[in-house]
């Protein structure tokens, strides 16, 4: 007896358990939900999820999206289940501008991811290789100071983002490449150094981007938004640069260079690509420099911002520091668990403005369920980290500062916020009121300043300390 295929497909159909899919908005065809949206998507997005709910299913494209913005679902997805939703989607910035998905961002989970996070852990962001570097950030913070205290006797404003990119970029390269690149005076110049910043803006700005090809594939191929020119354009800049880089380092290793010693991570990488012992082959090429750089400098921007929007928090700020280091001396790095005030002024700067707004977006390896609803294998999953630390459920008067005690592991921001608020008074431009500050924002893997601050800065201590 030969069955009907048809009764077969509809037998199959009727056995198959419906799929119970957390709440979501009315779906266009074609575009899904992405009509909903806006320019800022981490806040479009709280906005849906304050109507279906903690967990809710959206649709970009072609793809489904769960997206968590409570703290209970995003410990479910990024604890609980944390093997489930290791793997990261295909993204045109992972293919063009990791070298095809090889970097610990945008690879996929297997040997090769758990090999990158365990030489970050180990190796390249031990406590002890950290401490070993902290001679940098302190003569990155000493020539920050020093110039920002040279800025200010003409009276002027400063655009404070340029004085805190180059320290964090200083810092970040020296660690990383074992000198700084943000100098056009260097004999082995590459690239200038205004290329080296934009380089670096580029990448961050390019792997955060909503690409329309990455929901809607057969679009990919038009480029419509011009993202995909740019991240090749981006990439090759880069390529030659890294391969600059690897030249040079391997040049000092095979030189004969007597009691050679790594003294850069770069030198760490290349020492550990040659361990016959690795799962897998250490590829030579990825990057450290775009996330360190633009983080904390975007970091330290909002802060000064909030101190300049809030005038309490400057004087509570340096009352606390007068008291504890007083007017003879820096702060240093050790002294921070002795400041919770300008601990607290850290964390709420990254609560209020963090800098993956919605993380490093995730997918579903396998069928799994999330507060009893089904999340089928390759779901798009996104935490939106910005709306939880909005939430006024678990934040008393979200939007505004707190001080929460405790200090943070985040060497470069707190004691470089720590000193300018130690070594300088911060004013507003003359003529502008505090509510005129424009505190909008930019989308972008993090979230900067829409219009660069800009501030009037005055030494508060004797002058003879600024001569460093």
């Amino acid at each position: 007896m030969v069955s009907n295929p048809i009764l077969i497909l509809l037998s199959r159909r009727l056995r198959r358990r419906k799929l119970n899919l957390p709440p979501g908005p009315k779906l266009w065809p074609i575009i899904g939900n992405l009509n909903l949206i806006g320019p800022l998507p981490h806040r479009s997005i709280r906005a849906l999820s304050q109507k279906y709910g903690p967990i809710m299913q959206l649709k970009f494209g072609s793809f489904p999206v769960v997206v968590g913005s409570s703290a209970e679902i995003a410990k479910s997805i990024l604890k609980t289940n944390d093997v489930t939703f290791a793997s990261r989607p295909k993204t045109y910035a992972g293919k063009y501008t990791t070298y095809n998905y090889s970097n610990i961002t945008w690879s996929p989970y297997g040997p090769y991811w758990r090999q990158a996070r365990r030489m970050c852990l180990m190796e390249l962001f031990s406590p002890k290789r950290l401490k070993s570097y902290e001679y940098i950030r302190v003569e990155e913070t000493q020539l920050l100071l020093k110039t920002l205290y040279k800025s200010s006797s003409s009276g002027k404003p400063v655009l404070l983002k340029v004085y805190l990119s180059d320290v964090s970029l200083n810092v970040i390269s020296r660690m990383v490449l074992g000198k700084k690149y943000t100098d056009d005076d260097r004999d082995d110049q590459v690239v200038s150094a205004q290329e080296f910043k934009e380089m670096l803006d580029e990448l961050f700005l390019l792997n955060g981007v909503f690409d329309i090809g990455d929901s809607i594939p057969w679009l990919g191929f038009l480029d419509l938004q011009g993202h995909i020119k740019r991240m090749k354009v981006v990439a090759k800049k880069f390529d030659r640069f890294l391969e600059h880089i690897l030249i040079e380092h391997n040049e000092r290793r095979t030189s004969g260079v007597e009691n050679y010693q790594t003294k850069d991570m770069v030198d760490v990488l290349l020492e550990l690509a040659d361990d016959p012992t690795l799962d897998v082959k250490l590829e030579r090429h990825g990057d450290l420099l775009a996330a360190g750089t633009e983080s904390s400098a975007t970091t330290l921007e909002w802060a000064i911002s909030e101190v300049l929007k809030n005038p309490k928090i400057f004087h509570e700020a340096t009352e606390e520091l007068d008291r504890v280091i007083g007017k003879e001396r820096w702060v240093e790095e050790k002294d921070m668990d002795n400041l919770p005030y300008i601990n607290a002024i850290v964390k709420e700067t990254m609560r209020l403005h963090p800098v993956a707004p919605m993380l490093v977006p995730r997918i579903a390896r396998e069928d799994c369920e999330i507060a009893g609803y089904d999340i089928p294998k390759n779901t798009r999953v996104i935490v939106n980290a910005w709306a939880i630390a909005t939430d006024p459920n678990l934040w008393k008067n979200p939007n505004e500062r707190m001080c929460p005690g405790y200090s943070l592991g985040l060497k470069v921001i707190q004691s470089n916020l720590a000193n300018l608020l130690h070594g300088f008074a911060w004013k507003l431009p003359e003529n502008m009121r505090v509510e005129d500050l424009n505190m909008e924002e930019i989308f972008g893997l993090s979230t900067p300043r829409k219009y660069p601050l800009e501030a009037v800065v005055e030494p508060r201590l004797p002058a003879h300390l600024y001569d460093m």
